[in-house]
């Protein structure tokens, strides 16, 4: 995972986030959510028509769903090449609306194959009124874009199902709709999927799990962790109650020492009698049922103004489980959620009378309802 998390953010840096979703993953998520694509015009905005899974499984689910319309649109491309390098002055779009035949196949001759004037830029003017005429969006967006992606639709008020990274959580532009209620998780949550990518990576792909998964490395499939459907579409699985068990002791959950929360390193033990503020990691969303708990705000990242932290720490310097210092101050851990310890295993802060702090991972606070 690490040789395949070095690459990912190799490919960040090219601007290189080309991830082609495969066909199961996109069945195994939607058929949650069949209901609410009854009579609606579905958008896949950053999918080549002619080679998207996206808009193969909305074609052949056509009827089956209930759909009234489907666009795509791709960017930059003129070739049904998977991998286009994007060199092509405009791009084009494809509206089906449904079998003409009565083949119950989407025929090449049922399709409307549109050009665009510009490049196909999701965030172009004539995409946003592509935007503004759809009903649902689904697709796997640029991961480098995600941010102005999922504000642009959250804008023009469009329901979506798209695919996003489990980093995207505390971008300062995605949690504050998470808390919002604007924003919520799907079903497929931290996910490990197999992609096709464009770039030469094999080296680096878990070829054990690619292959587990029916694929092979060698045609640059790849297992890219920590994956997750995010959405704004109802469904069941968030209104299912989160059962707790363990009971609250202040040796077990001890408070941080620069919020006034209790730390829970797992979402099964959260306390079942605790009232106060807990910090939890970042797993909590994908059980999240907001009848349940309240999301008050999360460490790191300037998201936690319902939960301010009391201290800082400019004045510590990280340490080593040696004793040797990095070179680091204490301003590293400024905003994380950082406990009066020293386990033995971590780096940890320390100030000249000798206090010790350690941080946690990131911590989502909640309350409960």
């Amino acid at each position: 995972m690490a040789n395949t998390n070095r690459n990912l953010h190799k490919a960040k840096a090219a601007k290189n986030d080309e991830f082609y979703t495969q066909l199961s993953d996109i069945e195994n998520e939607i058929k949650h959510y069949r209901s609410h694509f009854q009579g609606k015009t579905v958008l896949c905005n950053c999918d080549d028509p002619r080679v998207s899974n996206f808009f193969k499984y909305f074609a052949l689910n056509f009827e089956i769903l209930g759909l009234k319309r489907l666009i795509c649109t791709c960017y930059k491309n003129q070739e049904p090449d998977l991998f286009s390098q994007h060199d092509s002055e405009k791009a084009v779009y494809i509206i089906y609306e449904g079998d003409k035949n009565g083949n119950k196949v989407p025929d090449p001759s049922e399709m409307e194959v549109l050009q665009l004037q510009g490049d196909g830029d999701f965030r172009s003017a004539e995409c946003i009124e592509l935007l503004k005429q759809s009903d649902i969006v689904c697709t796997n967006p640029p991961f480098s874009l995600f941010g102005e992606y999922i504000n642009q639709l959250v804008q023009y008020n469009k329901k979506f199902l798209i695919l996003g990274r489990m980093s995207a959580l505390h971008k300062v532009d995605i949690f504050p709709l998470i808390m919002e209620g604007l924003v919520w998780m799907g079903y497929g949550f931290n996910m490990s999927m197999v992609y096709k990518a464009p770039y030469e990576n094999v080296e680096e792909a878990n070829k054990k799990f690619v292959r587990s998964k029916g694929y092979n490395p060698e045609d640059n499939y790849i297992k890219v962790p920590a994956i997750c459907w995010f959405t704004n579409l109802d469904h069941q699985k968030r209104h299912d109650e989160l059962i707790l068990y363990k009971t609250y002791n202040p040796v077990e959950f001890p408070k941080y020492d620069n919020y006034d929360a209790i730390e829970v390193g797992k979402v099964a033990e959260i306390p079942v009698d605790y009232n106060g503020i807990m910090g939890v990691p970042d797993t909590f969303l994908g059980v999240f049922n907001p009848e349940q708990f309240e999301i008050l705000g999360a460490s790191q990242r300037g998201c936690h103004d319902r939960v301010p932290d009391t201290k800082k720490y400019n004045d510590y310097w990280e340490v080593k489980q040696d004793g040797s210092r990095t070179g680091s101050s204490g301003n590293k851990t400024n905003e994380n959620a950082n406990l009066e310890r020293n386990d033995g295993k971590h780096n940890y802060f320390i100030n000249k009378e000798g206090h010790i702090v350690q941080s946690t991972y990131s911590r989502i606070f909640i309350i409960r309802k």
